[in-house]
């Protein structure tokens, strides 16, 4: 039965998929929904995209591991999310761009550094769709007699499919069905089978060691690293403003990603204590990790257990397809076209508005659908390449986005500067410390800041003429679209 329910899931992904394909009729349908989502459409996909695997399968690992300090990984992407949708969302939103390497060029102009930073953001959205994708195995090879390499196939065939078939309408429509089933597989079905299987909250209290009900019991060191590395990724991922871009007013982006912020930080507790009651009924798992599909399969009821399991798979799907796309539209939209302007005198503008320009985002989605796939089955640690990847977006980049929006003395010259110096830093800190400690992204984004600060203050004051353009386009006035940095400094 749960078997059944998991393939009428993946069978129904791609008919929504089909049906939503209808719906892209150019490239802003294609990669941002027309930026007409209204408040039930935006929190529910923006909550499915923020809690993928890691959010679901490992914290309730967390949970197992740590008792309800394990939530915290999970609320510091709820706080994240909060801090973007209530301070910069609206404004995110007010742009009209696709990309945020086009936000750092509308703001500073040409010199900014926007070009070099689509690269770095294009490594990031690649490397996060990769760690989703393979995460397909942990469930897949379980219920399918399938390897690795097959589970992660089977997962990457549906989520390039319908991805492909209808862009970000198809990726809002599935992450809706997604979002369900989240919901139902785990606050309704999961959450209450666990707590009853445990003896509920006095089982848990007789079973357990009191550290499992400290706050604190992960470490507040490690706690402090959850809200800087993802709290603050929450606030510059591509994949994360790709969907504020699809909200229809300043109002949907900031008050239904608050929404969604609750959602997420609610769905961190409800992990946190899932892992508790696998802490204590199953108390000798080989990984932690193992603890969600573990409750999913031996404590819930037959058919019940496959709707469990569909919710994990669609955290994973979910995150894969956001990731998905955001990266071939940062390839698209900035890395290709710099890399074309290296051989000829102008880059081309892509026709937005054209069926040829939609085909191509088509094959772009294609095109990486399949390399992620591909690097997903052939390379089996891709935490590494993760880190180093979201390491460099946060302390490399961070502030020259923060300081872009809030600071109207920053320069071209000093975002340029504190990008590349925070980069720099972060990557020879890595060399020095580890690639996973934690020193690498604070002396990062302290690096960063200064030079940020100090570069600014002594360079000449962004030019006017981008600044007008700027103030037009945060109003709501000024042409739409991609690129459109016409004064330049």
């Amino acid at each position: 039965m749960n078997v059944l329910i998991i393939v009428l899931y993946l069978v129904a992904m791609v008919a929504v998929g089909l049906w939503a394909s209808r719906r892209a009729h150019n490239a802003e349908d294609y990669r941002v929904a027309g930026r007409r989502l209204g408040p039930g459409f935006y929190t529910g996909t923006m909550a499915a995209v923020v809690l993928g695997g890691a959010s679901t399968v490992g914290g309730v690992g967390l949970g197992y591991t740590y008792g309800i300090s394990g939530m915290w990984l999970v609320v510091a992407i709820a706080t994240g999310l909060a801090v973007l949708s209530l301070f910069f969302a609206g404004r995110i939103q007010s742009l009209k761009v696709f990309t945020v390497s086009q936000m750092l060029q509308l703001r500073y102009g040409e010199r900014g550094g926007a070009k070099a930073s689509s690269f770095v953001m294009l490594a990031y959205t690649v490397m996060l769709s990769v760690t989703s994708t393979s995460a397909y195995a942990a469930i897949f090879s379980v219920l399918f007699p399938l390897d690795r390499a097959w589970a992660i196939l089977l997962g990457g065939v549906v989520v390039v499919g319908y991805s492909v078939l209808g862009g970000m309408w198809s990726i809002t429509l599935t992450d809706m069905m997604q979002f369900v089933f989240m919901t139902v597989g785990i606050f309704l079905v999961l959450l209450p089978f666990s707590l009853s299987a445990a003896g509920g909250l006095t089982g848990l209290e007789e079973r357990l060691d009191a550290t499992f009900f400290t706050w604190g019991g992960m470490g507040t060191q490690a706690i402090i690293t959850q809200f800087v590395v993802y709290g603050f990724g929450m606030l510059i991922g591509q994949d994360i403003w790709q969907r504020v871009f699809t909200a229809r007013s300043p109002q949907v982006a900031r008050w239904g990603g608050l929404a969604s912020a609750a959602y997420v930080a609610l769905y961190g507790v409800a992990g946190a204590v899932i892992g508790m009651t696998a802490a204590a009924v199953a108390p000798d798992l080989a990984s932690p990790d193992d603890a969600f599909a573990t409750m999913a399969q031996q404590y819930v009821p037959a058919g019940l257990g496959g709707v469990v399991l569909a919710a994990g798979v669609a955290a994973m799907m979910s995150t894969a397809s956001g990731a998905l796309i955001a990266a071939a539209t940062v390839a698209r939209v900035d890395v290709v076209p710099t890399l074309r302007s290296l051989f000829t005198r102008h880059a081309v503008p892509a026709p937005e508005g054209t069926a040829e320009a939609l085909r191509g985002d088509r094959v772009y989605v294609l095109v990486f659908g399949v390399l992620i796939t591909v690097i997903s089955i052939f390379v089996s640690d891709t935490v590494t390449a993760l880190t180093i990847a979201y390491d460099i977006l946060v302390g490399g980049l961070l502030v020259a986005i923060l300081g872009g929006l809030l600071w109207r003395r920053g320069t071209s010259l000093g975002a340029a500067l504190s990008m590349l110096v925070g980069s720099l830093v972060t990557v020879a800190s890595m060399a020095v410390f580890g690639v996973l400690a934690n020193a690498p992204i604070y002396l990062g984004l302290a690096s960063s800041a200064l030079v940020y600060v100090v570069v600014s203050l002594l360079s000449r004051p962004t030019h006017p003429g981008v600044l007008r353009q700027w103030n037009e386009r945060l109003a709501g006035s000024g042409p739409v679209g991609a690129d459109r940095t016409e004064a330049r400094p």
